[in-house]
Order: C-alpha cells, then structure tokens, then sequence
C-alpha cells in the first residue's frame, strides 16, 4: 500500500502547516484562550479562508470532497500546534452527523454556515453514569404534534458553550440502553429550555453541561430516523476516534521533539544531559512509541471507508488501544525529561500531555477498546 501523499495532500500540508506557524505559537494560545469563547475567531475565520472548514464535504454542498486522509492531515497538524479552536467538535462530529445523516434541506441549512466560519457545532451525548456507552441514553425526545420535546441532561459538551447548534442524542423509545429507540436531533442553542453552563477542561480546551426543559423542536430537527439512528452516532463516532488519533499523532511529535530539544541545551554536572546514554534511549523509546501510534493512526484512517462497520469498529478499537498506550508513555516521558518545570503552566510539555491524557479517555479509554477489540475477536485476518 502506497502511504505516499498526493500533490494535492502535499500542498494541503504545507498550506495548513504554513497558517499554524504564523498564527500560532505557545505564547498566542494562551491569549486565544483567554478570549470570550476560549479559542480565537480569528484563527476560526482563518481556517475558513483556506478552506479547512469545508475540507471533508461535498462539493455539492459547497465543501471541497476531502476524504479521511485530508483530515488526518489536519488534525495532525491541529496537534502539533495544540489548536484550541473547535474544528473536532464542528467539522467531524458535527458536520459528520450532517454528512453521514442530514437530509439535502438540513445540509443547505447548516453546512454554509459551518464551512464560512460563521457558525459552530457541538455533539450533546455524554450522560451520568453512561460512561462509554454510546446506546445508554435517558434523554428524552417525545412527539408533539408534528415536532418533538426534549427533556434531559447532557454532560462535558466539548466547546458546548459557544455552540450554534447542538447535535443532541435523545430516545424516542425502548430502554435506557436499548440499541433501537434512539434518535439524533438538531437543536439551537438559544432554544427556550436549553441552559447551558461552560467550563474550562484540563487540556486548555472548553465544554458545556447543558440541561433540556421542554425543548420544542420541528420534524426537520431528526438526523436520520429518530428510532434508528444509533448506527449513525457509532459511524460519526468512530470518525472523530479516527480523527483524534491523529491528533495525538502531532502532539506526541511535538511533545517529541520538544524534549529532544530540551536535554540537548539543559545542563547538568556541566554537560547537557542529552548526551546521557540514559536519557537518548529514552528519547529512542519515546520515538519508536510514536511511529507505532502513527502507523495504527494511519491504519484506522484507511479504515474508514471500510463499509463493514464490525470491520471499521475493530480497526479503530486496535487504533484506539496503541494511540492510547503510545501517548502515556510519550506523554510521561517527556514530564521525566523535563524535571519538575515540565509540570508548570509555563512550560508548554504539560499541555501537550494533558491534552494526550484527554484523548486517551475521550470516547472511551484503553481498557474499553482493548475489551471492544476483544470482544469482536481481533483485527480482521
């Protein structure tokens, strides 16, 4: 298999990697999370302008027919640079729901405003209790009329707070964790009924609890079939697993590079502590974790357009397990590396690995894949 990028792929790199460099460096994070939202519209407008908002979409609908590969490349990139913006919960889980189950009205509805900049998304799933359990729901969505009621709660929304719309899971029927009764439903955040209360999370980024008291909502609102629709959140799901993979990806590079940085100019007994042996194989370890990661994270991505969803879960499962593994470890090793200022809020190696930390839990940790893995039997032969 030819694991070489297009011309195209290439210049995508290059333009992405081009924007974050100017745009983006630790000490102008820390003033794009200090903005109202707690990431910065102008970068947002500036990936807007590149195109970047409307990579994976059709050109039907005003998108550029990006494929998972062209998101692999810029989430990788998203890493390296420890974006803060909301491009994982607009553009993947959002704009997947859209893509994967919005109707053509629902698509030219939301999707201009999504790939122009001017408006954002967030995915409402995670319940008390529900843990990783993509079917455990008791949000409720009961028919009214021609329209829907939304009652329920929903918990650590990532970027929630600034959302336009919410892409909410609720159940229509069955028990709180049957498979068959669930729905997925479009709601405004300026709904009445809807109450939402932000929040900062360990890794810089932003998220939302948000409560529904009554929410009225139109037909128009259901994604898919309102009874039927947990297929969907399992594919979109798996998506942004895929997608934080490679994530991960860019900041173990990061994180990589940082503290071989780092132990070639840090000093010691008068000589700089990278020409410890110790330390270089430590630093070799760390590498040789990253290149198993990267080549499940590329595995996973390829993976994506396997139209066997057992085969695709497995392959992100497997993808899940080593990038989780790979990013504790380079995570860890880096802090070691860096002594003690690895863990103040001015060294940057501590975000990195907060973030890595975050996505080893998000939507479910390693011991939750690697039981999923097993559960199915392992990788397809």
């Amino acid at each position: 298999m030819d694991f070489d990028l297009s011309e195209e792929q290439r210049l995508l790199k290059e333009s992405i990697d081009g924007l974050l460099s100017d745009a983006y460096d630790f000490e102008q994070r820390k003033k794009y999370r200090a903005e109202k939202d707690g990431w910065s519209r102008g970068v947002w407008n500036k990936l807007a302008e590149q195109g970047l908002l409307g990579l994976p979409f059709a050109e039907a609908d005003g998108g550029f027919g990006g494929g998972a590969v062209e998101t692999m490349i810029v989430m990788e990139a998203l890493g390296r640079a420890l974006v803060v913006e909301p491009y994982l919960a607009t553009v993947v889980l959002g704009g997947g729901f859209l893509r994967h189950g919005g109707s053509e009205a629902q698509r030219a509805a939301h999707l201009p405003g999504l790939i122009d900049g001017s408006r954002t998304m967030a995915f409402a799933q995670l319940e008390k209790n529900s843990r990783y359990d993509l079917a455990d729901v008791s949000t409720t969505a009961k028919k009214n009329g021609g329209g829907w009621v939304i009652d329920g709660a929903k918990f650590v929304v990532l970027h929630g707070d600034a959302a336009d719309t919410l892409v909410v899971t609720a159940r229509t029927g069955g028990g709180q964790r049957d498979r068959k009764g669930i729905g997925v439903f479009l709601v405004p955040r300026d709904a009445k009924g809807v109450s939402i209360k932000g929040y900062p999370t360990q890794d810089g980024l932003r998220a939302a609890d948000i409560t529904f008291e009554g929410v009225a909502i139109g037909a128009d609102a259901a994604i898919g079939n309102p009874e039927d629709a947990l297929g969907l959140i399992e594919r979109v799901v798996d998506e942004a697993r895929i997608a934080m993979c490679a994530e991960a990806v860019g900041l173990m590079e990061e994180a990589l590079k940082t503290t071989v940085e780092y132990i070639k100019t840090r000093k010691q007994f008068g000589v700089a502590i990278g020409t410890f042996q110790a330390l270089q194989h430590r630093a070799s370890d760390m590498f040789v974790e990253l290149e198993q990661g990267r080549s499940m994270a590329m595995y996973a991505t390829m993976a994506s357009n396997f139209e066997d969803a057992q085969e695709r879960a497995a392959a992100v499962a497997a993808a899940k397990v080593q990038i989780g593994r790979s990013a504790r470890f380079v995570g860890q090793q880096s802090i070691q590396l860096h002594g003690g200022v690895g863990m103040t809020e001015e060294f940057k190696i501590g975000h990195y690995f907060k973030r890595l930390t975050m996505i080893e839990t998000s939507f479910g940790d390693t011991d939750y894949h690697l039981r999923r893995l097993s559960e199915q039997g392992g990788l397809p032969a």
